[in-house]
């Protein structure tokens, strides 16, 4: 169904690989139509309840394919940006979490990718950086800002700036991603992750993104008042009911997503 990208579901985590090993998995306008196309598959699946991104190969996603990017005129340049956009603000959007698995590089478009998650683990071989400016453009997927809100204004600056890459450490210290583990260790720690998630309440789950995401940028009355809305749809759910009855009763909730 894919050429360019594999989708598969197990156990309710939903698994999204960039596959094109060859190019190291460069963003072409290809590859971000089947992602739009896989996310609307994921949005439309009630059986899936956390999603892992990675890449195929030693790569995450070394950035947007510069073969295709260089042949590009102004209004064709706008049209991907646009493309990439739609496919970034669709993770951020959705209300399920997303959980960037960075296997290796993750420069460009793909560390913008991974901004786009939820949640990112690296590995100890990750590498991370905007190199942009030394193309002659500017990060074009959302990443002038995300990083900047995930890492602040100054160290951002720094890093497009720059155009430097960072270490999967280095990464971790300055708040880009949320843990570090060895190669072997990070899909294992991933699904662990997602397994965890997905055996909460989805509607809860949910509702707890969009609140984070919505209310971030909102001043801090309003904010409070979206919170107690989002808190307010998770009261008239039966999975509310359903986890407070079973922490009352001991045993395991059985959350049905409604």
């Amino acid at each position: 169904m894919y050429e360019n990208i594999k989708y598969e579901v197990k156990e309710g985590i939903g698994y999204l690989t960039i596959n094109r090993p060859k190019a190291l998995n460069a963003l072409n306008t290809e590859v971000l139509a089947e992602l739009q196309q896989a996310l609307g598959e994921i949005e439309a699946d009630e059986a899936v309840k956390a999603v892992i991104v990675t890449g195929e190969g030693r790569s995450f996603v070394a950035g947007a394919d510069i073969a295709q990017m260089s042949k590009l005129n102004a209004v064709e340049g706008r049209a991907m940006m646009a493309a990439g956009h739609k496919v970034m603000d669709t993770i951020e959007q959705m209300p399920k979490p997303f959980i960037a698995a960075v296997n290796g590089f993750a420069l460009g478009g793909g560390c913008e990718l991974a901004m786009a998650c939820d949640i990112r683990i690296a590995s100890e071989k990750a590498l991370f950086g905007q190199p942009e400016v030394g193309l002659g453009i500017i990060p074009g997927f959302d990443g002038t800002q995300r990083l900047p809100r995930l890492v602040g204004k100054g160290m951002a600056k720094y890093l497009i700036y720059s155009a430097q890459n960072i270490k999967a450490d280095e990464a971790l210290r300055i708040g880009l991603v949320e843990k570090v583990v060895a190669p072997e260790e990070l899909m294992p720690e991933a699904e662990k992750l997602a397994k965890t998630i997905a055996s909460k309440a989805p509607i809860a789950v949910a509702q707890a993104k969009i609140a984070i995401n919505n209310g971030y940028d909102m001043d801090s009355k309003s904010a409070s008042q979206f919170e107690v809305e989002a808190t307010t749809v998770c009261f008239g759910s039966e999975d509310q009911k359903e986890g407070m009855a079973a922490f009352l009763e001991k045993r395991a909730p059985e959350f049905k997503n409604r």
